[in-house]
C-alpha cells in the first residue's frame, strides 16, 4: 500500500553493459534500471539470442570515446558563425548540413560548451553523451542482419536507454536488408 501511496520511491540507477555482437563488433547498451539482475539478465539474454557475447564492464569502451553532442537546427546561424560559435566555447568538432549543426565536445566539457553555446546561439536542439566509435568494423550481410535484429532487440526492453555499436554496412547490404 505504501508504494502505491508514493512513500516508498523506488531507486534507480545507470548500468552500462559491454559485449560483442556478431563479425566482433562492440556494443555497448545504457540502461536505467530498478533491477539490475532483471535488466541484465534480458540484456544477456538479448546477446546470445544474436550469436554475441556479453562481457565485462570496460571490454569494449576502450573502442568508443565517450563525448558530448549538443545538435542546433539550421536557423540558429550559418556554418561558419556556428563553427566559430564552437570553437570559441572548446568544442572538438562541428559538422553543419541542411539539416542542421552538429557540434561533438570532450564529455567533461558538455556543460560548459553547451552553456557557452546557448549564451551565443540560443537554445540547443539536443545536449547529450554519447560514445562514439574510435574505429569501425566492416561486417558482411548475414552480420548485419543479426546486428540489427540485435540492436533493435535491445532497444525495445524498456530498461535500454540507448545502443551504441561501432559497425559498418555498406549502401548494397543496407538495402537489401531495408528491402526485406
Amino acid at each position: 500500500i505504501k508504494k502505491a501511496q508514493g512513500g516508498d520511491m523506488e531507486a534507480y540507477e545507470t548500468v552500462r553493459y559491454e559485449g560483442y555482437a556478431p563479425g566482433g563488433v562492440a556494443v555497448i547498451a545504457e540502461a536505467l534500471t530498478d533491477n539490475r539482475n532483471r535488466t541484465g539478465g534480458v540484456v544477456r539474454s538479448v546477446f546470445t539470442k544474436y550469436g554475441g557475447n556479453l562481457g565485462a564492464t570496460g571490454s569494449v569502451s576502450h573502442m568508443f570515446a565517450h563525448v558530448g553532442e549538443i545538435a542546433y537546427k539550421p536557423s540558429a546561424g550559418s556554418a561558419d558563425a556556428v563553427l566559430e560559435a564552437a570553437i570559441e566555447a572548446g568544442a572538438d568538432d562541428v559538422v553543419s548540413d541542411e539539416t542542421g549543426h552538429l557540434i561533438v565536445c570532450p564529455f567533461d566539457t558538455l556543460g560548459t560548451v553547451a552553456g557557452a553555446l546557448e549564451a551565443k546561439l540560443g537554445e540547443a536542439q539536443r545536449v547529450r553523451s554519447v560514445w562514439k566509435p574510435n574505429l569501425t568494423a566492416p561486417v558482411d550481410e548475414d552480420a548485419a542482419h543479426s546486428i540489427l535484429k540485435m540492436i533493435a532487440a535491445l532497444e525495445d526492453d524498456d530498461d535500454v536507454q540507448n545502443v551504441y555499436a561501432n559497425f559498418e554496412i555498406s549502401d548494397d547490404i543496407l538495402k537489401k536488408l531495408t528491402a526485406a
